[in-house]
């Protein structure tokens, strides 16, 4: 049985199955071992095929369209509520050429995207998801339709939870944004993509491998490493793109390498003493029971607890009460007398030195006699005053009456005066 088994012709001849292995293992020789040992030429597989270009997908490539119905609803923002109310007809009018149905809730403050029996492009309903959620974060609406073409990708970086400290994180998202947004061009005209800081994200569109370099540039950012060092390998690297010399060798040696500086933390001058070194550990501070249970208050009942709060209460209001009267006395009290003392000094020694009458000090009898003399003077001086008054009172009247007469007769007085004068000098 076995040997008829063995001789029959269900198993292929051993000279045709080795003649096959010699074979196989030449083409594997001729096509690079043995990965390449069961390769055959496809016909379809040239020179001049690109394998990363991405057809455009048509209505005639799914006819029949989708089974079933998907959606996606994301909400925004109430600043943003205005701005979308403006731009939702384009937006309506771009989603309905590709087949996909919007709605705009202002109640709930959300917008909805789902598919209809009119889309044939499965992946549309994802692009659709990422245009509201790029409308949702501020990115204006004809930039946000650009999604919808198969060759922009878009990326949203959540930066608000890498960075703790509030102050740190407004300083490095500035250093992001750079001087008149200038860091932030430079990124864009680099990379290829389209990036937007708003609040606690980053909104990113654009190819796949300038989102990837964006969100690296990102996240360094705001781990505390500067956008300009990416920068600048960003330029060498395109410059040396240019180079097709350079297409297959390393680009190590042209970039720049930044070594990380360890900055040591300043060293106080003056050190305080350390604590002793004690055997026991210290003793652990008393809670609010621990003090109740000291001194008996934890034992008493409610009533009591609440008669004993009322008494201090009442004992606390008593001095505020009386602080409050003293100070008010205060203000009635008279004040200290500067002169009084003294005169009682001086009374007391006149007594003790043998009861005579009281005498009194020499600035007292100097202080008197200069206040008599000054009061004397004030009446002679009001005196001459109110004499001088009543002869110019006369003679205005008399010039008023007479005119100008009074002053001829004076002058004519007064002219053999003075010519006697002049004589007496000749002599």
């Amino acid at each position: 049985m076995g040997k008829d088994m063995g001789e029959g012709g269900d198993a292929p001849p051993p000279q045709a199955g080795a003649e096959g292995g010699d074979a196989a293992g030449g083409e594997g020789a001729s096509s690079g071992g043995k990965k390449g040992r069961y390769r055959t030429d496809k016909p379809w597989d040239v020179d001049g095929i690109d394998h990363w270009k991405v057809d455009p997908f048509t209505k005639e490539d799914n006819p029949n369209g989708l089974l079933d119905e998907s959606s996606f609803a994301t909400l925004f923002p109430k600043y943003r509520e205005k701005y979308l109310r403006e731009v939702w007809p384009s937006v309506t009018r771009a989603l309905k050429e590709q087949g996909v149905a919007c709605e705009l809730n202002l109640v709930e403050g959300s917008m909805t995207v789902r598919t209809t029996r009119k889309t044939f492009d499965p992946y549309i309903i994802i692009k659709a998801r990422d245009l509201i959620k790029l409308l949702s974060r501020s990115v204006p609406a004809p930039q946000a339709l650009k999604i919808l073409s198969d060759e922009v990708q878009c990326d949203v970086i959540k930066i608000g939870g890498l960075v703790r400290n509030k102050e740190r994180y407004v300083k490095r998202r500035q250093r992001l944004i750079g001087p008149n947004g200038s860091t932030l061009k430079a990124i864009e005209m680099l990379t290829g993509c389209y990036v937007l800081v708003q609040g606690n994200t980053v909104s990113c569109m654009g190819g796949w491998k300038g989102l990837k370099t964006v969100r690296k540039i990102i996240e360094d950012c705001m781990r505390n490493m500067h956008p300009i060092y990416h920068i600048k390998e960003l330029m060498i690297k395109r410059e040396l793109a240019k180079d097709p010399e350079l297409a297959g060798q390393s680009w190590d040696r042209f970039l720049p390498k930044f070594k990380k500086k360890n900055v040591k933390r300043k060293v106080p001058t003056k050190v305080g003493k350390g604590k002793k070194d004690t055997v026991f550990p210290p003793a652990a501070t008393p809670s609010k029971v621990d003090l109740q249970i000291e001194s008996g208050e934890y034992f008493l009942s409610q009533d009591a607890k609440r008669r004993r709060a009322a008494a201090e209460k009442l004992e606390k209001q008593k001095e505020a009460l009386s602080a409050s009267q003293k100070r008010r006395q205060e203000a009635f009290v008279a004040p200290k007398e500067e002169g009084g003392e003294g005169g009682g000094g001086s009374a007391g020694g006149g007594e003790g030195e043998g009861g005579g009458g009281k005498k009194k000090k020499k600035t007292e009898v100097g202080s008197e006699d200069v206040a008599a003399m000054a009061a004397a003077l004030k009446a002679k001086s009001k005196a001459k005053k109110d004499a001088d008054d009543k002869k110019n009172t006369k003679e205005d009247a008399g010039n008023f009456v007479m005119g100008s007469g009074m002053k001829k007769k004076r002058s004519a007085e007064a002219a053999p005066a003075e010519e006697v004068k002049a004589s007496k000098k000749k002599k």
